[in-house]
């Protein structure tokens, strides 16, 4: 006889993923100090069992030295240069990469090259092409990479994976997931920044916050995307040159489950998740904003209930999982190969809404990785050329 749908839930572990035995501490070197890193990252390390910040990175030395009073365990305040130069390399064991997209990729190989455990924001990077050489840099490194989408250790999300596996709702037929923020009225105020830049973002909703229910989607079906469709509005002249305001997306999965997502850069706060199953259905919503409160209710049959988790830091949820894989010498994941799968589903939407036809996701080259194209070298010269500030948060 099968469990009950309100046993399998009573039954979840907040930190299903952490062994009894992970003891240590993993020291961490932030890369990039924007917002996003001084409000979120450092406070959530400082909160975790197993890790702590031990060296910022900024393109100031002013900056990052004062950064070091942030929190008491930060010892060393290097510039980007410094950074590549391998200064203070014994005062951490891994680096976390949150600088805009398009620079993740030099700072990644410079961190794989000191034999540095990698964990990266998502998207990977700007482009397929400079995704593909990031990874093949920590694969010949032979350097643990893990990618940093925060909802697969949200404990909301990882319940709704054991649901769907345990056959709760029957068989997975649809899946609803949405994502909207008024970026530059709220979020980051005014154009003036690196999202709206695509050499440098790679667009400014799909590879923003589309990212979210796609991923997350996957995660919970423990499926892969076959085939997209999209359609992108602009409506703002800021949003011209990424060409993506306001995104709709269909995904055909490879378990046959069909996704409708949706993605605003110009619409109210909102974020939902809801899967749709033969035999009932989950839902979870707000479901993507750190700071939110998780709702999540569970329908099948007749009947339906909604529950309350506890609500955690998703940043630190992500930092002790990070770090409990490293100390337990265990692969983390999701990986760098995981990660393309994202990065190449996002090209085939950004292909399809130019199209306007479905668009397949494709397989990955086994000697893209090596390839010097043009394009894959289009954001180091992006780089080099705008006024940006690598210390702008990538998340």
């Amino acid at each position: 006889m099968s469990p009950a749908p309100t046993d399998i839930v009573e039954e979840f572990t907040r930190r299903d993923w952490q062994g009894d035995d992970v003891t240590g501490t993993v020291r961490v070197a932030m890369i990039g100090l924007g917002w996003w890193t001084r409000d979120e990252a450092i406070p959530a390390v400082e909160a975790s069992e197993f890790c702590e910040t031990t060296v910022v990175v900024s393109s100031s030395k002013e900056k990052a030295e004062g950064a070091t009073a942030l929190t008491e365990s930060i010892t060393h305040g290097l510039t980007y240069d410094e950074f590549h130069e391998g200064v203070a390399a014994d005062a951490y064991d891994a680096v976390y990469v949150v600088t805009p997209n398009g620079l993740h990729l030099p700072y990644v190989e410079t961190a794989a090259e000191l034999g540095k455990a990698v964990l990266c924001e998502k998207p990977l990077e700007a482009s397929v092409e400079r995704a593909e050489k990031l990874v093949a840099a920590c694969d010949r490194a032979d350097v643990p990479l893990m990618v940093a989408y925060r909802m697969q250790t949200e404990p909301a999300v990882r319940r709704a994976r054991e649901l769907v596996e345990a056959g709760v709702i029957g068989e997975p037929v649809f899946v609803h997931g949405h994502m909207s923020q008024r970026l530059l009225d709220e979020v980051v105020p005014g154009p003036d920044q690196w999202r709206l830049d695509p050499e440098l973002s790679g667009g400014a909703t799909v590879m923003d916050i589309g990212l979210y229910p796609l991923n997350t989607a996957r995660f919970v079906l423990d499926a892969d995307p076959v085939r997209v469709r999209a359609t992108a509005r602009v409506d703002d002249e800021a949003f011209e040159a990424v060409g993506d305001e306001h995104v709709s997306f269909g995904v055909d999965f490879d378990d046959g489950t069909l996704a409708v997502c949706t993605a605003s850069q110009s619409a109210y706060q909102s974020s939902h998740l809801r899967v749709t199953g033969t035999e009932g259905e989950l839902e979870i919503e707000p479901a993507f904003y750190n700071r939110q409160k998780r709702g999540f209710r569970l329908s099948w049959g007749d009947q339906s209930a909604d529950y309350d988790f506890e609500q955690v830091n998703q940043m630190t949820e992500e930092f002790d999982y990070f770090a409990s894989r490293l100390l337990s010498d265990s692969d983390p994941a999701p990986d760098g190969d995981h990660a393309l799968v994202d990065m190449r589903a996002m090209d085939a939407i950004y292909a399809a809404a130019e199209r306007g036809t479905d668009v397949a996701v494709d397989a990955a080259d086994s000697d893209s990785a090596d390839s010097d194209s043009a394009d894959s070298d289009s954001a180091d010269a992006a780089a080099a050329n705008h006024d940006a500030d690598p210390d702008s948060d990538g998340t």
